[in-house]
């Protein structure tokens, strides 16, 4: 089951990184390809920085599909499979935000003495 969840989110940030190359932001490119490494860090910080990124991307997926469905409907174009298609991949960038693992937060230092 792990590894499912591994897969999911690679596949998610690699359609992501595929999706700002096609827009022409390298920055976001790399940012996107080095997102999944963030998943050997065994920090609360970094399954959040993981989580909050792909809940980003999902967003960015959801403006995409908005914007594009709304060109095609405005030129009299077919948009329905375009609207599955992008729908699909928004959904699968949310499931792989809920997919990451958030570490419990460890309280700093010994607790306290009573």
């Amino acid at each position: 089951m792990k590894s499912l969840r591994v897969i999911l989110i690679i596949v998610a940030c690699l359609l992501l990184a595929a999706h700002f190359s096609r827009a022409g932001g390298n920055i976001l490119v790399g940012a996107t390809l080095i997102l999944p490494l963030l998943l050997l860090v065994r920090k609360r910080w970094a399954g959040l920085t993981l989580r909050i990124a792909l809940v980003l991307g999902g967003l960015e997926w959801l403006r995409t599909l908005v914007r594009l469905v709304s060109d095609r409907r405005s030129l009299g174009e077919e948009w329905i499979r375009l609207a599955v298609i992008l729908g699909a991949v928004t959904l699968v960038t949310f499931l792989a935000a809920r997919a990451v693992r958030i570490s419990p937060a460890v309280p700093y230092g010994d607790p306290p003495v009573e």
